[in-house]
């Protein structure tokens, strides 16, 4: 009966242990360098924490729809209610984290108003982070839209250009790339710090702090609740969190909480 009990007793905390796993999807950095700044917090916490990582913006939210991962950290809100749209999917936020603010970049000018009659601007060719992207170019007057406020502005929006630009719409992942093919770029914060650009010393000019594009964790309707998706957001907006972020990534990306 004591052998019994005592297997009853493993059986238990196996299972409790496993109900305690986590695969969580994530681009390289920031959001996977700060899960794994929080694994030893979640062990703690009895979250077994995996972290899987993608290079892209798509199958983050494919893997985790089809539940291959419990939840991703890569995305922001806009971009998951198109891609739900889209793809007829029901990803929902669980916390908002930080905010990484859009850059401008070149490797040929220094200053804006040094950018030339003609020049090749490259901007990501997904619908939201394109929006964004021109978003940014109005407010640096660059280009003039139609409805600086919609996230969703398309070239076809654009209803002034001064200095006759060709906007070339290409994958996010590439533009840190092509940086030295075109005049200027607009990157993803994610791919600039891939790319070991520092978005506060190397951008020409950047987005505010004060954007709808924060940066969250993501999971599914039937999980997002969990006690352990509820202990992931803790940990990452804990104030270790915070803190970690202000010293790896010096401004880089700004927390919300």
């Amino acid at each position: 009966m004591k052998k019994l009990i005592a297997l009853l007793a493993i059986a238990c905390a196996f299972n409790a242990h496993a109900a305690d796993k986590l695969i969580v999807g994530a681009s390289p950095t920031p959001h996977a360098e700060i899960l794994e700044k929080l694994k030893p917090m979640l062990a703690k916490e009895g979250v077994d924490l995996n972290i899987k990582i993608y290079t892209d913006y798509v199958q983050p939210n494919v893997q985790l729809a089809e539940k291959h991962i419990d939840a991703n950290f890569f995305q922001h809100k806009p971009f998951m209610d198109e891609f739900n749209r889209t793809r007829g999917t029901s990803i929902a936020a669980v916390s908002e984290i930080f905010v990484a603010p859009f850059g401008a970049y070149s490797s040929k000018i220094k200053n804006i108003a040094d950018l030339k009659n003609g020049a090749v601007v490259a901007i990501p060719n997904d619908a939201v982070n394109g929006g964004r992207a021109l978003q940014l170019l109005h407010q640096a007057g660059v280009i003039v839209l139609a409805d600086p406020t919609s996230t969703k502005s398309t070239v076809k929006e654009i209803t002034g250009n001064p200095k006759k630009i060709t906007i070339k719409q290409l994958e996010a992942p590439m533009l840190p790339r092509v940086l030295g093919e075109v005049d200027l770029a607009v990157i993803n914060t994610t791919f600039a710090l891939e790319a070991k650009l520092n978005p506060t010393t190397d951008a020409l000019f950047l987005e505010g702090n004060k954007t709808s594009f924060a940066n969250l964790l993501a999971a599914r309707a039937d999980n997002k609740d969990s006690p352990a998706m509820k202990k992931l957001a803790a940990a990452l907006r804990s104030p270790e969190s915070a803190a970690f972020m202000k010293e790896r990534f010096k401004g880089a990306i700004v927390p919300v909480f």
